[in-house]
C-alpha cells in the first residue's frame, strides 16, 4: 500500500519527499493541534492553491481503478484538475468494485502528493445505498450494502437503525477512500409534487429531527476523527416547498414558496443537524418569494447559495454556525451534458457574469462551489481587489480542518484488501435486506368474505407477471393464467411525466401524481377473475384512484429487492412501516394545498402514519 515518507526534525518540524527524489522539503507538523496546522499551511499557500481549495467538481472512474485523462462527461482530465486548477475535492461518480475504487482513490492521492504542497484529496459521494439511479442524485448500490430509499427510514422511525445503517456505510465508503458523504437530504416532503422525497425522511418535521441526529452519529461519530466520514447536510433552509412542486434544477421550478408561513418548521430538522455537528451545509437552488425571517428580515428573491440574508445573516450569524458551506452543483456555469442543455442554477442573478456569480456566492457567506471548476475566477476577483483574500481564508480554514480532522494529512491511503473484504460484507447486506422488509407498508388488506388476504399461505398459486418464476418457486407457485391462480401480484411506480428537455431532467419525477388509464385498467381487469396484491413503489406520493377499490391489498415499498417483497407477502418477516407522508385523494386537492404545510391535502385518501400491521386489516 502506497505510503508518505516523512521525519520529523529535533524542533519539531516535518518534512517530506514531496518529488521521490530523496530531498526532504518542510511539511506541516502532526504533532500540532488542527488549529495550528491549519495556521502555518494557510500561510504557505498561494492564491491559486486557496481558490482550488474552494472548488469540488465530479470526477470519474476509469477502468480497474485507473486515473481518467480524456475529457470526460463533466469535464476536465483528472490530472488538470489537480495539478492546474489546484483541486482536491471531488465528488466520485460510479464507483468499480471495491478493490478497483480503492486503487483509484490511492492513484488520486498519489497525484496529490505530488503537488506543490502535497493537499490530499477529499472523496465525496452522493448517496448510494439504495435503488436511485441518477447522476443528479443519488446512485444505485452497486457493490454496496443496499437499503431502502430514506423514505423508507422515515417509514420505520427508528433512530437505532438509521444509526447503524449510517455506522455501515461509513465502514463501506472509508473502505475505498470516501471520506465525505452529500447527503443526509432532509428536507421536507409537504409538496406531494416535488421530485425528491425520497431522499429525505418524508414530511415530517419530527422525525427527520430524531433520525438527523441518528445519521450524524453513525457517519460522523461524537466529533469528526480518522474514523469519521463528513457529512454535508442538505438543502438549507429546507426544499420541498415548490412553487407547483417543480424542482428548481430546471429554470421552470426555480421559485420556492411559503404560502402557510412555514419557513420554520423547514429550518427545524437543520437546528438538528446543526446540533447534532454536521461538518457541513449545502443550501438548495430555490428562489424564495415573499420570504422573511422569523426577526422580520427580507430575504432576498434570489437563489439561496446566493442569498446573504440566508448565509450570512441566519446561519452564521443567528444560529453561530461555522462550519463548511458548499453550494449545491452548478450555481456559476451553464452547460451541455450529453447534447442537452443544463444552464447554471443562477436563480435570480442570471444576468450576472460568471465572475459576479461567483463572487455574489463568496459575498453571501459561501465557502466551496460545488460542481464548478473555474478556480481562476476567484484569483481574478482577488487580484482585481473586488474580494479580499482574508475573506477566502476564511473558507481556506474551514475546508483544510476539515482534511486535517479526517486525518487525511496523515495517511489519506486505504488497503484494497481491507476494502474487498469490508464492501458488501454478508453481514452488511443481511442488514440492508431487512431494513427493507422492515420499511414495507401495508394500507390495505381485504381478501375473501372479509379476511385478511396477507400474508400468504406456502404453495400459494400465484400469477405475477413482474415477478421470476424463480423467486416465486420460493414461497409459492407461480401460474402463467390469472384463471389458474389464487392471487395475482402487480408490481407498479408511483405516476410522474416523463420529460428530456434539458440534462437529467428525465431522471426527475415530477409532474401529475395520478396514474393513466393502462395500470389502472390491467388491475381492474385481473381484479375480475383473481384477488389483486398491489405493490407500489413510492418515491413521492401517488393517487391512487381506482386503485384503492380494485386491489385486494396495497403493500407500499421505497425500495426493495423482489424476494424481500415476497418473504413479507408470505409472511417469513412483516411491514412495520408507516406512511411517511400522506396520499392525497386527488389532483385538485394537491392543487389546492400549501406547499409548506405538511397533510394540507383535503379529505386524503391515507393520511400520514397511516400502516397495517398483519394483526388488522382494512
Amino acid at each position: 500500500m502506497p505510503t508518505r515518507d516523512r521525519i520529523i526534525s529535533p524542533e519539531g518540524i516535518a518534512f517530506r519527499d514531496l518529488n521521490g527524489n530523496g530531498t526532504m522539503e518542510p511539511y506541516e507538523n502532526p504533532d500540532l493541534p488542527a488549529a495550528e496546522r491549519v495556521a502555518d499551511l494557510l500561510t504557505r499557500m498561494t492564491l491559486e492553491e486557496k481558490a482550488g481549495l474552494m472548488m469540488m467538481s465530479i470526477l470519474e472512474t476509469g477502468q480497474d481503478g485507473a486515473i481518467v485523462e480524456g475529457d470526460g462527461l463533466f469535464g476536465d482530465a483528472t490530472s488538470t484538475l489537480i495539478n492546474d486548477k489546484r483541486m482536491n475535492h471531488f465528488n466520485a461518480l460510479r464507483l468499480p468494485g471495491p478493490r478497483s475504487a480503492a486503487r483509484w482513490n490511492n492513484l488520486l492521492q498519489d497525484m496529490a502528493a505530488q503537488t506543490r504542497l502535497g493537499i490530499p484529496v477529499t472523496l465525496y459521494t452522493d448517496p448510494r445505498h439504495s435503488f436511485t439511479e441518477n447522476l443528479g442524485a443519488a446512485l444505485a448500490a452497486g457493490v454496496f450494502s443496499q437499503w431502502p430509499e430514506t423514505l423508507g427510514f422515515g417509514a420505520i422511525g427508528d433512530p437505532e437503525l438509521v444509526e447503524r445503517f449510517a455506522d455501515i456505510a461509513r465502514q463501506e465508503y472509508r473502505a475505498v477512500g470516501i471520506r465525505g458523504a452529500l447527503h443526509p437530504q432532509v428536507d421536507l416532503a409537504t409538496e406531494p409534487r416535488w421530485a425528491r422525497a425520497a431522499g429525505g425522511f418524508g414530511q415530517s418535521a419530527e422525525t427527520a429531527e430524531r433520525l438527523v441526529a441518528a445519521y450524524l452519529r453513525g457517519f460522523q461519530g461524537e466529533r469528526l476523527t480518522p474514523a469519521s466520514v463528513a457529512c454535508m447536510t442538505k438543502h438549507f433552509p429546507g426544499g420541498g416547498p415548490q412553487r407547483d412542486g417543480e424542482d428548481p434544477h430546471f429554470p421552470y421550478g426555480r421559485e420556492q414558496v411559503y404560502p402557510g408561513g412555514g419557513f420554520e418548521y423547514h429550518l427545524r430538522p437543520f437546528l438538528a443537524a446543526i446540533k447534532a455537528g454536521t461538518a457541513a451545509l449545502m443550501p438548495y437552488y430555490g428562489l424564495p418569494v415573499g420570504l422573511t425571517l422569523p426577526d422580520g428580515t427580507a430575504v432576498e428573491e434570489i437563489g439561496f447559495g446566493f442569498n446573504r440574508t440566508i448565509i450570512s445573516t441566519l446561519l452564521r450569524d443567528q444560529l453561530g454556525y461555522d462550519g463548511v458551506v458548499c453550494t449545491d452543483w452548478g450555481l456559476i456555469t451553464d452547460q451541455q451534458v450529453a447534447g442537452l442543455p443544463f444552464p447554471a442554477r443562477a436563480w435570480g442573478v442570471e444576468q450576472l457574469s460568471r465572475a459576479d456569480r461567483v463572487a455574489a456566492v463568496i459575498e453571501a457567506g459561501c465557502d466551496q462551489f460545488g460542481g464548478e471548476t473555474c478556480p481562476e475566477l476567484i484569483a481574478e476577483l482577488v487580484r482585481s481587489g473586488r474580494i479580499a483574500e482574508e475573506r477566502l481564508d476564511h473558507s481556506v480554514r474551514r475546508l483544510l480542518r476539515l482534511k486535517f480532522d479526517l486525518g487525511l494529512f496523515d495517511d489519506p491511503y486505504v488497503d484494497e484488501d481491507a476494502a474487498e473484504s469490508t464492501v458488501g460484507r454478508p453481514e452488511f447486506i443481511a442488514a440492508g435486506r431487512d431494513t427493507q422488509r422492515r420499511s414495507l407498508t401495508l394500507i390495505k388488506n381485504n381478501g375473501p368474505a372479509g379476511l385478511p388476504l396477507l400474508p400468504l399461505a406456502p404453495g400459494t398459486r400465484v400469477y405475477a407477471p413482474d415477478l421470476s418464476d424463480q423467486k416465486l418457486g420460493q414461497h409459492g407457485i407461480g401460474v402463467a393464467d390469472p384463471g389458474e391462480a389464487d392471487v395475482a401480484i402487480v408490481r407498479l411506480r408511483a405516476p410522474y411525466e416523463p420529460r428530456n428537455r434539458y440534462f437529467l431532467e428525465d431522471r426527475f419525477h415530477a409532474g401529475r401524481l395520478d396514474f393513466e388509464a393502462g395500470p389502472l385498467d390491467r388491475v381492474a381487469g385481473l381484479s375480475r377473475t383473481v384477488p389483486v396484491i398491489v405493490d407500489l413503489y413510492l418515491d413521492r406520493p401517488a393517487i391512487l384512484g381506482s386503485l384503492a377499490d380494485d386491489a385486494a391489498a396495497i403493500v407500499v415499498n421505497y425500495g426493495c429487492g423482489p424476494d424481500v417483497l415476497l418473504d413479507v407477502l408470505f409472511g417469513a418477516a412483516a411491514p412495520e412501516g408507516r406512511l411517511p407522508f400522506e396520499l392525497p385523494r386527488s389532483m385538485a386537492a394537491v392543487e389546492a394545498s400549501r406547499s409548506d404545510l405538511p397533510s394540507d391535502t383535503a379529505d386524503p385518501l391515507f393520511p400520514y402514519g397511516f400502516g397495517l400491521s398483519y394483526e388488522h386489516h382494512g
